[in-house]
């Protein structure tokens, strides 16, 4: 028996134990290419779940659009109760008088503010709160078994403590499938998220803070409609986009950039970094 063929038969093993099985599906490429590897292999599917954060690129949304209408099975959508701006600007949240947010502005406020490293409530609030909505309902009929699409070149998110779920199931990582083999057979079936990947190492909520300045530059050059947005509410919020620059501070660098690059000088550079602190004074 080869591995795939092992492979195969303890699927059939799970699928014998199991009575409802669920794909998350993100509409990113190691989803798509999970969800689509599934349907080939003809592995049972019970529900396809997609929580939407609201927060995708339009082009996400009509890549899932085609997904379903081209395989032919119901993506099923749960959304927060409330939405990102709600979250951010709106919802009353109790906070502690010697809270770091208390602290440093003096006074209770409404909303999260902008996420950060140590404030990641847009995951909470907008994708693991519906989903376990979503699946408490099903679990009290089912004894539920969740897909990820995680590859098998991201150890590292296998050994983080919420993909250790006995109930989880990998196949990426089955297969060996890395995440370049996830975007190349998404590429060959037809499903190019209208060049997302070309600008984005990750494709997921647009007005992420936690972007690394290459891809906020790419959303900036390319997304201006987007980037309008995202200076908005930047002005709106009373947290800084990220600790090192507002969002309009990053105009004003990625701008300066273009200059330099244009002209022939290195962006890399003390006299650049000095030609920026100087740019970000004035625009006071």
């Amino acid at each position: 028996m080869n591995v795939y063929e092992r492979t195969q038969q303890r699927l059939k093993t799970v699928f014998d134990l199991f009575d409802n099985i669920y794909v998350s599906f993100s509409g990113g490429k190691d989803s798509t290419a999970m969800l689509l590897g599934m349907l080939e292999r003809d592995m049972k599917i019970d529900c396809i779940l997609f929580c939407d954060t609201g927060l995708e690129f339009p082009a996400m949304y009509d890549h899932i659009a085609k997904v379903e209408k081209d395989i032919g099975r119901r993506i099923t959508s749960v959304r927060a109760e409330h939405t990102y701006e709600e979250l951010m600007f709106d919802v009353p949240v109790r906070r502690s008088a010697d809270s770091p947010v208390v602290r440093q502005y003096g006074v209770q406020l409404n909303g999260y503010g902008w996420p950060g490293p140590r404030q990641r409530w847009c995951t909470t609030r907008l994708k693991a709160m519906p989903r376990e909505r979503f699946l408490r309902e099903l679990r009290k009929q089912y004894e539920v078994i969740e897909y990820v699409g995680i590859a098998a070149d991201e150890q590292y998110r296998l050994e983080r403590a919420n993909n250790q779920n006995p109930n989880h199931r990998h196949p990426l990582v089955d297969w060996g499938w890395t995440e370049r083999d996830c975007l190349r057979y998404c590429y060959e079936r037809g499903y190019d998220w209208d060049g997302l990947y070309e600008h984005f190492k990750r494709v997921s909520c647009w007005c992420c803070p936690l972007q690394s300045l290459t891809e906020l530059r790419e959303l900036h050059q390319h997304f201006p409609g987007l980037w309008e947005q995202l200076k908005t509410w930047d002005k709106r919020t009373w947290r800084n986009f990220r600790a090192d620059y507002s969002v309009e501070n990053l105009e004003v660098r990625f701008l300066l950039e273009r200059e330099w690059t244009a002209a022939g000088k290195p962006i890399r550079s003390r006299a650049f970094y000095t030609a920026l602190r100087e740019r970000l004074e004035a625009s006071r």
